[in-house]
């Protein structure tokens, strides 16, 4: 764990569910990015912790946190469950809103997999609370009805190699009536494996949420 974190609990279904997760904060930071895993993962996922690590070090503070349970990540229908994930998110952002630490921070989303879907039914259902949403190697489709009603500005970022889900992020961007742009990695597969090509992600997302992230007026 950073040296600048804590362990945080975050309180969802009306406080009968906590959820695990990791809060760093460097000086004076000029935003929060909360992660949404996706396809099963958690807070411990070494794609997202790299990436949370270089945000770090552009400012940002990072929460990573479990979506799910133990309990209700071994039933697999969960993990595609974008209503239930959704809303876990926004419990989150509502969370980092009533911390004392991260009250003050303007808010971005980071969604990978079905995590991007999550995310970006989250900021949807919480308009003005959420500025920013970066999607890597996600799957934006599945946020289906909440699309046309996004209001922040959105990045899907895609790996070049990443055939099929190239088409449904183009589809999802075509739905998408705020500030979006879609950014295509060469070479990279789903998971960003290839040399490079996570740092390409890092690198877009900190410049996403650099341009992006500001606190609601008022």
């Amino acid at each position: 764990m950073p040296e600048n974190s804590r362990p945080v609990a975050i309180a969802v279904d009306r406080g009968t569910v906590v959820l695990p997760g990791d809060l760093a904060l460097p000086p004076a930071p000029g935003g929060l990015v909360i992660f949404a895993h996706g396809s099963g993962s958690g807070r411990f996922s070494p794609r997202n912790r790299a990436v949370a690590e270089s945000l770090r070090a552009h400012g940002f503070a990072t929460l990573l946190f479990d979506l799910l349970t133990e309990t209700e990540a071994a039933e697999r229908a969960n993990v595609f469950d974008i209503t239930l994930l959704g809303q876990r998110v926004a419990d989150a952002v509502g969370w980092a809103r009533a911390d004392a630490e991260t009250a003050d921070l303007p808010i971005g989303l980071f969604g990978a997999s079905t995590g991007a879907a999550a995310a970006l039914v989250a900021a949807a259902r919480m308009q003005g609370a959420v500025s920013a949403v970066v999607s890597r190697g996600g799957r934006p489709d599945l946020a289906g009805a909440a699309l046309p009603g996004m209001r922040c500005a959105t990045l899907l970022i895609v790996g070049g190699a990443d055939h099929g889900v190239i088409e449904l992020n183009e589809a999802a961007l075509a739905r998408l009536t705020c500030e979006k742009r879609l950014e295509i990695v060469p070479g990279a597969t789903h998971l960003f494996e290839e040399p490079g090509t996570l740092a390409a992600v890092t690198h877009l997302a900190a410049g996403w949420f650099s341009a992006h992230l500001r606190l609601p007026a008022g």
